[in-house]
C-alpha cells in the first residue's frame, strides 16, 4: 500500500481463491454480529474490487451496469482496518485506489440514521453503496431507475459472496433515512444512499 497526494494505492486484487462460487452461494448468510477485530487492508481491497473493480481494459466491472454508464458509489467508512485510518474513504475502480473523504468515524452516525441497528456502530468497517441516478437517466429515462436499483443488488451480493469466501460477514442495511446518512458520508448533491453494508469476522 502507497499513499501518494492523499491517494491510497490499495493491495492488487486475488483473481483466484480456495472457495469455489457453489460454496460462497450455500453459506451466504445475513450476519449482523461481529467479533472486535480489524480487517486487514487486503481484505478491505478484494471486498471493493469485488464490489466495483475493473476486469477489461475497456473499463468493465466485477458487476454488470446498463450501457456501462456505471452509477454507482462505493465508499468505505473505517473504524479498526489496519494501515487505514479511521474515517471516509471513496473507491475509485479505474486506479484500485481509495481517496479520503473525511476524517471522522461516522458509524455511530449511520447506526442513529439506521433506525438503531446497532452492528453499523459495532463492524469495523462499513462499505456504502449510492448512485448518481443521472448518469442512467440520461440515456434510459424513467426506465433508468430501475436499472441503477437493480444495480445496487449487483454490486450487493458481489459483496456478499467475497466476504464469504474471506470468512467475513456482512449484511445489506436499506433501511435508514437519506438525508441522515448522505449528510454523515458527506454526498455529493447529485448522489442518493441506497445501501450500506457493515463488515466485520
Amino acid at each position: 500500500m502507497s499513499k501518494v497526494e492523499s491517494v491510497i494505492s490499495l493491495p492488487k486484487p486475488e483473481l483466484s481463491g480456495s472457495l469455489s462460487l457453489e460454496s460462497a452461494l450455500a453459506a451466504r448468510r445475513s450476519v449482523r454480529s461481529y467479533r472486535d477485530a480489524p480487517l486487514k487492508i487486503h481484505e478491505v481491497s478484494q471486498l471493493l474490487w469485488a464490489a466495483q473493480g475493473v476486469t477489461h481494459p475497456r473499463g468493465y466491472r466485477t458487476s454488470p451496469s446498463a450501457g456501462a454508464l456505471y452509477p454507482i458509489q462505493i465508499r468505505l467508512i473505517v473504524g479498526a482496518v489496519e494501515d487505514l485510518q479511521a474515517g471516509i474513504y471513496r473507491y475509485h475502480p479505474d486506479a484500485h485506489v481509495l481517496s479520503p473523504g473525511g476524517g471522522e468515524d461516522v458509524r455511530q452516525a449511520l447506526a442513529d440514521a439506521s433506525l438503531g441497528q446497532s452492528m453499523l456502530a459495532r463492524a469495523p468497517a462499513v462499505i456504502a453503496i449510492s448512485a448518481i441516478f443521472d448518469r442512467t437517466t440520461s440515456k434510459y429515462r424513467e426506465r433508468g431507475i430501475r436499472y441503477v436499483y437493480m444495480e445496487a443488488g449487483h454490486v450487493a451480493q458481489n459483496v456478499h459472496l467475497q466476504a464469504v469466501s474471506l470468512s467475513l460477514g456482512t449484511v445489506v442495511v436499506g433501511a435508514f433515512q437519506d438525508e441522515r446518512v448522505a449528510k454523515a458520508l458527506s454526498l455529493d448533491p447529485v448522489e442518493e444512499p441506497l445501501l450500506l453494508m457493515p463488515v466485520g469476522r
